[in-house]
């Protein structure tokens, strides 16, 4: 677990980095552009010794996912027709024959895993994961813990005095930043029990609406894959009907810092997708005690691996 974390802590570990790396670029458009600078010295001072934390879940064939949707399949991609690289219509593709593989993927939805929920979910006038615009990709983020609560009682509902209480210790949540509910539950993740329980951390409809129309942030996100556990899911819905996205599924909150930390977001451009597997990358400062750093010795080119990548009928996918 991350060690206490304090207002004055991150100040000290996140704000002279970003100042010196935002005074590097208080230049005019036109010196900037002159210099070659423009946003690097943003990388340079404050991103090349942040450390790196992935917040997403893996996806395999035994993941989570609701019943309703069925399970992912991987299998070795093969030819479609015979004579592709001089191979058999349905033979695969192998490192031994052709020099490469590849993996075919059977996803019975857009809903699965770590997600970036698009308003379309349920809001078919509202945009899908490909109208997403490109501004979402790094935004402040602020982790509430209800950890404690979700201890004492499993079905726990952030509310709005959780936020309060909150920002009495950690300051003013940011408009426009991206909002994590840390509650604990994805550490029991991949256990496939998750998606049938009726009872799970979430966060109130007052709460969401608190977050969207007092303090405007970009987006929330949560562990569970569901927003809340009421009957019509109606945090959710509102959401959704209001043209509000929503991250679900995300993990490794207990590594991030309460406040001073960026997200960075990715997820793939589905035409009139409804759904998008995300990834999600916390940034804190150089000081923090989790995530890795960049590495240029091993960053590229990427490690040599003790033993080869081979596929695994059992597991069904490839393993080392």
């Amino acid at each position: 677990m991350a060690p206490p974390v304090t207002p004055r802590m991150i100040r000290s570990l996140a704000v002279p980095t970003l100042l010196m790396a935002l005074s590097a670029c208080t230049q005019t458009p036109s010196t900037a552009s002159d210099s070659g600078q423009g946003l690097w010295p943003v990388y340079d001072h404050a991103l090349r010794d942040a450390k790196y934390i992935d917040l997403t879940h893996t996806i395999t064939p035994g993941m989570p996912v609701w019943a309703g949707f069925g399970t992912p399949h991987f299998a070795p991609a093969v030819a479609a027709r015979d004579g592709v690289e001089g191979l058999r219509a349905g033979q695969a593709f192998t490192y031994a024959r052709q020099g490469f593989e590849a993996t075919a993927l059977s996803l019975p939805t857009d809903q699965l895993g770590t997600q970036l929920d698009p308003p379309a979910h349920w809001a078919p006038e509202y945009p899908g994961i490909d109208e997403i615009p490109a501004t979402y990709a790094l935004r402040p983020l602020v982790v509430i813990p209800m950890q404690q609560q979700v201890a004492r009682d499993y079905g726990y509902q952030l509310q709005v005095a959780d936020i309060v209480a909150f920002e009495a210790s950690h300051g003013p949540i940011p408009a426009g930043s991206v909002v994590f509910v840390r509650s604990d539950w994805s550490r029991r993740w991949p256990d496939p029990s998750l998606t049938r329980e009726t009872r799970f951390p979430g966060v109130s409809l007052a709460a969401l609406r608190f977050l969207h129309e007092q303090r405007h942030i970009l987006f929330h996100g949560h562990e569970p894959l569901d927003t809340d556990d009421t009957p019509t899911l109606e945090g959710e819905a509102w959401l959704m009907h209001h043209g509000y996205a929503q991250a679900e599924g995300v993990a490794h909150l207990d590594q991030v810092a309460a406040t001073g930390c960026l997200v960075a977001i990715g997820f793939p451009k589905i035409r009139g997708g409804t759904g998008g597997l995300a990834r999600y990358v916390a940034i804190c400062p150089s000081r923090w005690p989790f995530g890795v750093s960049i590495d240029a010795t091993h960053d590229a080119p990427l490690p040599l691996a003790d033993r080869p990548l081979r596929w695994d009928a059992a597991v069904g996918t490839r393993v080392r």
